[in-house]
């Protein structure tokens, strides 16, 4: 996810894949990781994922739990946001990503479009 290192990307998705808000070492067993992590890596990538605002937490007992602050999706529009704003030339990024897109692809941006014109 644009934004975030190897390991905090890997810590969203456990929180995506979650139904529910889960706890640090919840979050540790569920990791799929090259190498083992510490706990006390894993509640450091969480507290700092806290503080940069995509995730919140709730002190439940002694311990906290932790949701995302917004979807997959949503944190994927943001990034594309992002990469625009910083292109210099976000039309031209634009078109080269519309030149580029496979018919499904297309067909959705088009959904997409038809229903921001409806809520016009």
């Amino acid at each position: 996810m644009f934004g975030l290192g190897d390991l905090e990307s890997a810590v969203m998705a456990v929180l995506w894949e979650s139904d529910e808000p889960v706890t640090v070492r919840e979050t540790l067993e569920r990791l799929e990781t090259p190498k083992q992590l510490a706990y006390t890596t894993v509640m450091t990538v969480m507290d700092n994922l806290h503080r940069k605002g995509w995730v919140q937490r709730e002190l439940r007992g002694k311990a906290y739990f932790y949701e995302p602050v917004t979807s997959r999706e949503e944190a994927a529009a943001r990034a594309v946001r992002d990469v625009l704003e910083s292109s210099g030339d976000p039309e031209a990024v634009l078109l080269h990503f519309a030149q580029s897109a496979s018919d499904e692809e297309s067909a959705l941006l088009r959904k997409g479009l038809r229903r921001k014109a409806r809520r016009r």
